[in-house]
């Protein structure tokens, strides 16, 4: 049976809510920062370590070796570093991207009861890219500063915090300092946001079907979550990378995201741009598992209190 095939046959459902899905889905990103912001910071500081001297080790041979310096050097709590960003804006940031997603649905949408086929989830999800960007892009240039300050070779710390960080980054370049990076962040959600939603859809219809269930199981739900965050960050990696070295670049380094691959192609080559992969597949799983846990129990919340919104 096709993919399009199944979708049609499935259970209608009611028109997206984007109201309610802002509600849900900035509860489930509060969950996703609290069980993932560790091994961020690993991948943030993998992918922008400088480049070694040619006969000399990089910073940081892989995964565990950046952990390990890192609790050894700043204690447990340099994992946590910049985490107070993400989640200061984590629940309007990712309750935008799932109102952005129920926005793109319900524009896609027919009837009230129409079922969408996975193409439409596809672009509804990367309709979502766009709705995030705007909150997204600020946070992510001030949460990767705050991680990496500190790891170079004299070990300066710039910012005392989160405030501090986007009051100087204004006060050295305005508005455009601190959105540094909007382009390289909308080029990685925008399709990764699409691979995000479709998996999940695909995942949760498909034991729907096969269990005939009208709503997907909690811990169906939580495994499907997971899931869909490694098809993320498969497909958003590239763009990552270039985006933690473009904000983390001095001023005047680089014009932009295509100035930051051609360097990277050029002296590092292709692999770079998986750089860091390891612990974002570490995390990829369990925090966006806890993400869809949230959600389902925002979700369950509101079929028993109330069942019409």
């Amino acid at each position: 049976m096709a993919v399009a095939d199944k979708i049609e046959n499935a259970p209608a459902e009611r028109k997206a809510n984007p109201v309610k899905s802002f509600i849900t889905g900035g509860f489930g990103g509060i969950c996703n920062v609290l069980s993932g912001h560790p091994l961020d910071t690993i991948k943030v500081r993998l992918q922008t370590m400088p480049r070694p001297p040619p006969g000399e080790k990089p910073m940081y041979t892989g995964t565990f070796d950046c952990a390990a310096k890192t609790i050894r050097q700043e204690g447990v709590r340099g994992l946590y570093r910049g985490m107070s960003a993400p989640l200061t804006g984590v629940a309007p940031i990712f309750a935008m991207c799932f109102a952005g997603y129920a926005v793109g649905k319900r524009l896609q949408q027919r009837g009230e009861d129409a079922k969408l086929t996975y193409s439409q989830i596809f672009v509804a999800g990367s309709f979502s890219g766009l709705f995030s960007t705007f909150i997204m892009a600020p946070g992510e240039r001030i949460k990767v500063l705050l991680q990496t300050q500190g790891t170079g070779p004299n070990g300066e710390k710039k910012y005392t915090g989160m405030i501090d960080c986007a009051k100087k980054l204004y006060k050295e370049g305005g508005l455009r300092s601190v959105f540094k990076g909007s382009c390289a962040t909308m080029l990685r959600d925008v399709p990764a946001n699409g691979l995000y939603f479709m998996a999940y859809e695909m995942l949760t219809d498909e034991y729907k079907r096969r269990y005939n269930r009208p709503n997907v199981d909690l811990i169906p739900a939580i495994f499907a979550g997971g899931l869909a965050g490694v098809f993320y960050w498969i497909g958003g990696m590239p763009a990552d990378v270039l985006k933690s070295r473009l904000q983390t670049a001095p001023e005047g380094k680089f014009n932009g995201v295509r100035a930051v691959f051609v360097d990277l192609l050029k002296h590092e080559g292709i692999t770079a741009l998986y750089r860091g992969f390891t612990p974002v597949i570490l995390r990829a799983f369990p925090a966006n598992a806890a993400t869809f846990f949230g959600i389902e129990l925002a979700n369950a919340f509101f079929r028993l209190v109330a069942p019409n919104f």
